[in-house]
């Protein structure tokens, strides 16, 4: 099997059962019932994954995808603002149908970590895959090496905002209570979030396009700034409908609504 055939396969897996443990909750869903939704062998999803929790992780780490994509393109002579708005307008554009049933599956499955641990390790593994990417940026904006004490520092620092910021607009999402300008009010909060957690360092646009064409020859050019991501894209088109039930109950933050316990695989 090739390597696209294998994501795919894998992506095909996840979205069944996301769509699974929400509707039905985490200890109601088996493997069998995964592989039966997916239409393959049970045998065949634990090729592909370790537990059935893990079956969650492709969705969740391709909600990321978009914004550690969207990073890695941010010029010098544009603030975090107003790339990310860019960009969010780029992928409204491009994304289908299938695109944006992804985000708000990845949405609903941050949203069920809250109170469903293994599926919270998936979140949080891709949170360190996102923290991983930022450094990565971080460093080539300010030319540094990725291993520099300061850079590490605003990685994490910027990627554990963007966490609790996202975690809870997509509990808003959820609710349904996403009020009109909203779209705008998230790219905002996001570039606050990164600015605050670095206290100010990172998030202004520094030297002009010129510069923007020259600066990858000469490192030195690139003394400050550093990016940030989200999950989801930019959470600028999130959903405006009535609450969602997760496993048969409301899903409400501040509250642990009764979604079943993490069963075992299988």
């Amino acid at each position: 099997m090739s390597e696209r055939r294998r994501h795919r396969l894998r992506l095909e897996i996840s979205r069944e059962a996301s769509r699974l443990f929400w509707e039905h909750g985490v200890a109601a869903t088996s493997g069998d019932r995964i592989a039966e939704a997916v239409g393959l062998s049970t045998r065949t999803i634990w090729r592909h994954f370790r537990s059935k929790e893990s079956c969650a992780e492709p969705i969740v780490i391709k909600g990321v995808a978009w914004e550690t994509s969207a990073l890695r393109s941010w010029p010098r002579h544009l603030s975090l603002d107003d790339h990310l708005a860019a960009e969010a307008v780029r992928y409204e554009s491009a994304a289908d149908a299938l695109e944006h049933a992804d985000t708000l599956l990845a949405i609903k499955m941050i949203r069920l970590a809250d109170h469903e641990p293994l599926i919270r390790t998936a979140w949080l593994m891709a949170c360190d895959h996102v923290e991983r990417e930022m450094t990565t940026i971080i460093a080539k904006r300010l030319g540094l090496p990725a291993d520099d004490f300061a850079v590490r520092l605003y990685g994490a620092a910027a990627s554990a905002a963007l966490r609790v910021v996202n975690e809870e607009l997509g509990a808003a999402a959820l609710r349904g209570v996403v009020p009109e300008g909203f779209e705008d009010d998230v790219i905002r909060r996001l570039a606050r979030a990164v600015r605050d957690a670095t206290g100010g360092a990172i998030g202004d646009a520094i030297g002009d396009a010129i510069g923007d064409a020259i600066a990858p020859a000469d490192a030195e050019l690139r003394t400050q700034q550093v990016p940030v991501n989200s999950i989801a894209p930019c959470r600028h088109q999130l959903p405006r409908h009535p609450p969602e039930r997760c496993g048969g109950q409301v899903a409400h933050p501040g509250r642990s609504e009764p979604v079943g316990g993490a069963g075992s695989s299988g």
